[in-house]
């Protein structure tokens, strides 16, 4: 099952590569089919997410696509953000939470679609 592992983890990458950080949308699903419940599969998403986005910013940073000064404003607001949505993450319910995923999701879809 090793390489199942490794062949749905290339696929969370090459998301997170390709869309920035997209692969959380593929992984939490995949960690809950795995038997995580919700809220663990959202939290330990981050925890694969979080080595692969910094490899990817590394790429980007690298070769010009991304300005760091661009991003620094948005990190105001980005990182207390962070620490509130963990706090909220344990006090949601699963039913509540694969909602608010699933609405994120869908939001994501029609903005793209309509595009």
């Amino acid at each position: 099952m090793a390489h199942g592992y490794r062949l749905l983890g290339g696929a969370v990458g090459f998301l997170n590569g390709l869309f920035g950080s997209g692969g959380g949308m593929l992984a939490v699903p995949l960690l809950e089919h795995r038997g995580l419940p919700p809220d663990r599969a959202h939290a330990t998403s981050l925890a694969v997410i979080l080595p692969l986005t910094a490899v990817s910013a590394g790429a980007y940073l690298l070769t010009g696509g991304a300005d760091p000064l661009e991003a620094l404003p948005y990190l105001a607001g980005g990182l207390p953000g962070c620490l509130v949505g963990t706090r909220l993450l344990a006090r949601l319910s699963p039913a509540a939470l694969q909602r608010l995923f699933g609405g994120l999701v869908l939001f994501a879809a029609v903005r793209m679609w309509l595009r």
